[in-house]
C-alpha cells in the first residue's frame, strides 16, 4: 500500500484528497497545513509520495519541496496547483517535483499520477 502525505493549507482540500486516496487503496500517513509542517511530517512519517500545494502560508510548497529534497534526494513529491500557476509549476519541476496536478482535478488523474510516481 502506497503511503501518502498530504500538504495543503485548505482543510477541505486535504479532506477531499484523503477521501479519493483512501477510496483507491492508498494509506494517508499524515496531513500538514503548510510547508514547514509538511517538511517536519515528511521526516516523521517517511511517506512514499507527497502531494504538495504550491501556494501556502509560513513556507511555500516550492520551499518545502527544496527542503524535503535536501533531506531525501529520492523523495517523490507531486505538486498541486491552481490554474494559471504555470511558472510556479515549472520552478517546482526544476526543483525536483516528480509531477503536478492542476485544480480542479479529476479523481482518476490523482490516482493515476500517484500510482505511476509511487512505482517509478
Amino acid at each position: 500500500m502506497t503511503r501518502v502525505l498530504i500538504v495543503d493549507d485548505a482543510a477541505f482540500m486535504r479532506m477531499a484528497i484523503r477521501k479519493v486516496l483512501e477510496k483507491n487503496g492508498f494509506e494517508v500517513v499524515g496531513e500538514a497545513e503548510n510547508g514547514e509542517v509538511g517538511y517536519q511530517k515528511y521526516i516523521q512519517c517517511q511517506p512514499d509520495v507527497v502531494t504538495m500545494d504550491i501556494t501556502m502560508p509560513e513556507m511555500t510548497g516550492i520551499d518545502a519541496l527544496k527542503q524535503i529534497k535536501k533531506y531525501d534526494a529520492d523523495a517523490k513529491v507531486v505538486m498541486v496547483s491552481a490554474m494559471g500557476q504555470e511558472s510556479l509549476v515549472r520552478e517546482a519541476i526544476m526543483s525536483g517535483a516528480k509531477s503536478f496536478i492542476v485544480k480542479p482535478y479529476k479523481e482518476e488523474h490523482i490516482v493515476q499520477t500517484l500510482q505511476s510516481i509511487a512505482t517509478a
